[in-house]
């Protein structure tokens, strides 16, 4: 299982891992594989960005209130409240000192956003989307520039479309749609335009 799947089983289905065993099963997975990601449906010029921070500077009104999780005498949970609202929570997952996923709460305490170091070096690698509670979409920096290369999109709770930007030139060239669970078309960007030239059935891409 792959260490974003196993993140996926934390925040996704929180109700299947207590707080204890579920940091325990990822801190026994060490570090992670690949980065790689850029922007969705229209084409978009590539511009400086930083890496984003896992572990954003709290705002001057919050709170924190710090738990440790595995009686190592050492915090590994950091909930951050405003007038008693939590508005985010930060866990270190393998127990080493530095936050690795990053829940950011709405008005009524929906967790609307979250972000995953998933190579434990400090920065956002993945982000989740949530309307209501529901994921509705995925970002993945896969070459560690700051910037998302590979978009996800989910209708309904189902996968509706992937969409990446191979070449790393801030334009999406590639996209897949999804239905009933399988690749139904893919598009690909042969010149550079932000336009698709070919659509195609059949395998997606690796």
């Amino acid at each position: 299982m792959s260490l974003e799947a196993l993140f996926s089983s934390l925040v996704v289905q929180p109700s299947k891992l207590g707080w204890v065993a579920g940091l325990a099963l990822v801190g026994l997975c060490g570090c992670a594989s690949d980065k790689a990601m850029k922007k969705p449906e229209e084409a978009q010029a590539k511009e400086e960005v930083a890496p984003q921070p896992i572990r954003p500077e709290p705002a001057a009104n919050e709170k924190v209130t710090e738990k440790d999780t595995n009686g190592d005498q050492k915090p590994d949970v950091w909930i951050f409240t405003v007038d008693g609202r939590m508005v985010r929570k930060e866990l270190d997952i393998n127990w080493d000192g530095r936050v690795d996923l990053t829940t950011y709460y709405g008005a009524r305490e929906e967790r609307e956003r979250e972000a995953m170091d998933l190579d434990f070096d400090g920065k956002v690698d993945s982000v989740y989307f949530y309307e209501k509670g529901i994921n509705v979409r995925r970002e993945r920096d896969l070459n560690g520039d700051g910037k998302p290369d590979v978009w996800i999109f989910y209708e309904k709770g189902r996968l509706a479309r992937k969409e990446r930007d191979s070449n790393g030139d801030g334009r999406v060239d590639y996209w897949e749609y999804w239905e009933n669970n399988q690749v139904d078309r893919i598009g690909e960007d042969l010149d550079g335009d932000g336009n698709v030239d070919k659509w195609s059935r059949g395998t997606p891409a690796e």
